[in-house]
């Protein structure tokens, strides 16, 4: 088994069976022994039964996970890495509006070195004002911040090495940013531009409200790449901002007593510079809290703080 397209399905009934079919045309003419994975995440519709029904008509290449209840997309996901045996791993909907077409063209980009080529919608077939506006916001800001420049981190349309996917795991509503998490380990990433569909059946299940879950796990994501290992850097670079602003203004109400006769202690400044300082000092206890706490997770766990990619060695001339 050298792929696996991995699909999350929640209420997606009418689209299941034509979308199999497409995938079962797109791989005809490729020369790799194939599987789809797909995971149910707590259908209330039949979807559950078609998928049974594909399973069923094509044993082979088709395996279903089935959640006890509602998940989220993100451990739909997750389920499906673990339980797929591909060497590659594609993610892709299931209400068609990614074309399984694209499967050969990600697979020629994936050959060409990379370890993972992010799909690219260019021409949107969704609303601008509630679904395209908000994914532009929301793709820069996550370039910006995390220093992975994708045009299209929504696209769920996207294909791994297996490595790629080591060396990490997934929570929450994270799935949007397994290429900065990818990245981090020392995956190459490249992008090619894909066709997008518009949606035929049922509704979207994300809104408006999604920008503002992107900024909050942004912070987390930002947090857990740049911090997580020397939390310090982040507690006691504010704690010291902290200390040096109460510092300064202590220096300013000191001038302004010794030349304009100005008292100190009556003045509000003094109340704010106190507690600026306590709030300095409190931030860097928090970073070497943070700093135990991090040694704890990775020494408790062995887990390393490295990533290796081959290990190159010329064997004994004995072996």
């Amino acid at each position: 088994m050298n792929l696996s397209i991995v699909i999350s399905v929640f209420n997606e009934e009418p689209s299941l069976a034509e979308l199999f079919g497409q995938i079962t045309r797109a791989m005809a003419s490729l020369p790799h022994v194939w599987e789809v994975i797909f995971v149910d995440d707590g259908s209330t519709d039949k979807s559950l039964e078609v998928l049974r029904q594909i399973e069923a008509q094509d044993p082979e290449h088709v395996r279903v996970v089935v959640f006890r209840r509602n998940f989220g997309q993100t451990a739909a996901i997750t389920a499906g890495i673990d339980y797929s045996k591909g060497e590659i791993i594609i993610l892709m909907d299931a209400d068609l509006q990614n074309d399984p077409a694209d499967i050969p063209h990600l697979l020629a980009k994936l050959d060409e070195g990379y370890d993972m080529v992010s799909g690219w919608r260019k021409i949107r077939k969704d609303n601008a004002i509630t679904r395209t506006l908000p994914s532009v916001i929301a793709n820069s800001l996550i370039s910006r911040v995390t220093g992975v420049h994708l045009h299209d981190y929504g696209c769920t349309l996207k294909a791994y090495r297996r490595d790629a996917l080591e060396g990490f795991r997934l929570y929450g509503e994270m799935h949007r940013f397994i290429p900065v998490f990818a990245h981090s380990v020392g995956a190459s990433i490249t992008e090619i531009p894909v066709q997008h569909h518009p949606r035929r059946y049922g509704k979207a299940n994300y809104g408006l409200d999604r920008t503002v879950k992107v900024i909050l796990d942004l912070l987390t994501v930002k947090f857990l790449l740049s911090y997580s290992i020397k939390p310090m850097r982040l507690f006691g670079g504010a704690g010291l901002g902290l200390i040096l602003t109460s510092s300064a203004i202590m220096a300013y109400l000191f001038l302004r007593r010794t030349l304009q006769n100005v008292p100190v202690f009556d003045s509000p400044l003094f109340q704010l510079s106190i507690m600026v300082l306590i709030l300095g000092f409190q931030s860097i206890l928090m970073g070497l809290m943070a700093e135990l706490l991090a040694r704890t997770y990775h020494e408790s766990q062995k887990k390393l703080t490295y990533t290796v990619r081959e290990v190159i060695q010329k064997k004994p001339a004995n072996d």
